[in-house]
C-alpha cells in the first residue's frame, strides 16, 4: 500500500502515453504548433508497463490512461490489453475527446477498457469549432453513441466559460441524462497556455443556474473523488469540480506517469522524478524506490489560488489533466 505523508493512500494512477493532441482547444493548447515529442524519447508501451506493473504490485487499483488525445498513439488497445491482462479487475479507464472514438472503441472494450471520460463543452458545432480550432462536434458526439453500443461507461466533463457555452449548461446536463451518462463541471483551470480572455464559471453561479430549472440536494463528496455531487429530484446525479476549494486535495489518491516517463506527485506541480533510465536499465528495485520517494514528497495541496500566485507551467496535455 502507499501512504503519503498526509496519510492518503495512493491507488490511483493516470499515465499519459502521448502529448499530442488533434484539438487545440482555448482552454488547454491553443498556440502549440502540431509538433510532438520525437518518438525516442517516449517510453515503448513494454516500458510503461513495467512500471504499472511496479504500480500495481504496490496498491495501485486504479488507471485511467491520458494524453494528449491518447488514440493518437498507435496499438494503444494493445496497450490496454497487457494492463487488462496482468490484473482483470483492474479499474481501467480513458480520457479521450471522442474524435477518433467511433473506430476504436469496440476494440477498446474488447482489449479490457471499462470506462470513458469526454469533453463535451457544447452542442453547437459552430462553438465546438471555436473552441477545439476545428469541426469536431459531429465526430464526438458519433464517438459517445458507439461507446454506449459497445458497452462501455461514459462520463461527460464540461468546462463553463463566460461568454462562450454558460447558455449551453442545461442542454448538455440533459444530453447527459437522456442517455444515462454522468457529468462532472469542472471550473475553468488558469494556466498559462490557455486565452487569456477566458473566464470560468464559478461553483455557487452554475449551483445558482441550475437551481432555476432543477430541485435538487447536496450529496458531498464521494469517497477520494475530487466531484462535489449533487442529486436531483429524479434520482439523476451531477457533479462540480471545484479546484480552487481547501478541500479539493483533501481526499487526492493519485500520481501521474508523463509519456516521457517523469512521475508527478501532483497536476499542477513542476517537481517530478524521472523512472525511464532505471525502467531502461531494468532497475526495479530503482523504479520502486522512485515511486516510493515521489509518494513521499506528494504535497498537501496543489497551488491554485495561493498568495504568492506560483502555478505550474506544466502543460495539462502532458499530463492529462
Amino acid at each position: 500500500m502507499l501512504i503519503d505523508s498526509f496519510d492518503r493512500v495512493v491507488d490511483y494512477l493516470r499515465v499519459s502515453v502521448t502529448e499530442r493532441c488533434n484539438f487545440r482547444c482555448n482552454y488547454c493548447m491553443p498556440e502549440k504548433p502540431f509538433s510532438w515529442v520525437p518518438k525516442e524519447n517516449l517510453l515503448t508501451f513494454e516500458e510503461l508497463f513495467e512500471f504499472i506493473k511496479v504500480a500495481i504490485d504496490e496498491g495501485v487499483n486504479k488507471i485511467r490512461i491520458t494524453g494528449g488525445e491518447p488514440l493518437l498513439r498507435e496499438g494503444i488497445d494493445q496497450f490496454i490489453k497487457m494492463i487488462y491482462d496482468y490484473k482483470p479487475s483492474i479499474d481501467l479507464a480513458m480520457t479521450t475527446n471522442a474524435f477518433l472514438l467511433k473506430g476504436t472503441a469496440r476494440k477498446l472494450k474488447d482489449a479490457g477498457l471499462k470506462r470513458i471520460n469526454v469533453s463535451i463543452d457544447t452542442l453547437n458545432p459552430k462553438v465546438a469549432e471555436e473552441i477545439a480550432g476545428k469541426n469536431v462536434l459531429k465526430n464526438v458526439l458519433a464517438g459517445v453513441d458507439e461507446a454506449l453500443k459497445v458497452g462501455l461507461k461514459v462520463k461527460v466533463n464540461m468546462v463553463p466559460m463566460k461568454s462562450v457555452n454558460v447558455e449551453e449548461i442545461i442542454d448538455i446536463l440533459e444530453y447527459s441524462k437522456q442517455r444515462g451518462i454522468s457529468i462532472r463541471f469542472i471550473e475553468y483551470m488558469e494556466n498559462t497556455h490557455a486565452k487569456a480572455e477566458i473566464k470560468g464559471l464559478k461553483s455557487p453561479e452554475l449551483l445558482e443556474l441550475l437551481r432555476k430549472k432543477y430541485n435538487f440536494s447536496d450529496d458531498g463528496f464521494d469517497g477520494s473523488s475530487p466531484s462535489h455531487y449533487y442529486t436531483m429530484d429524479d434520482g439523476y446525479k451531477f457533479g462540480i469540480i471545484e479546484p480552487y476549494e481547501d478541500d479539493f486535495c483533501k481526499q487526492c489518491n493519485r500520481i501521474r506517469l508523463t509519456a516521457e516517463g517523469n512521475l508527478i506527485p501532483c497536476l499542477y506541480f513542476d517537481e517530478a522524478l524521472s523512472i525511464a533510465q532505471s525502467i531502461r536499465s531494468d532497475d526495479i528495485k530503482g523504479v520502486k524506490d522512485i515511486l516510493k520517494e515521489v509518494i513521499k514528497t506528494k504535497p498537501e495541496k496543489n497551488r491554485w489560488g495561493t498568495d504568492d500566485g506560483e502555478s505550474s507551467t506544466r502543460a495539462f496535455y502532458e499530463t492529462g489533466g
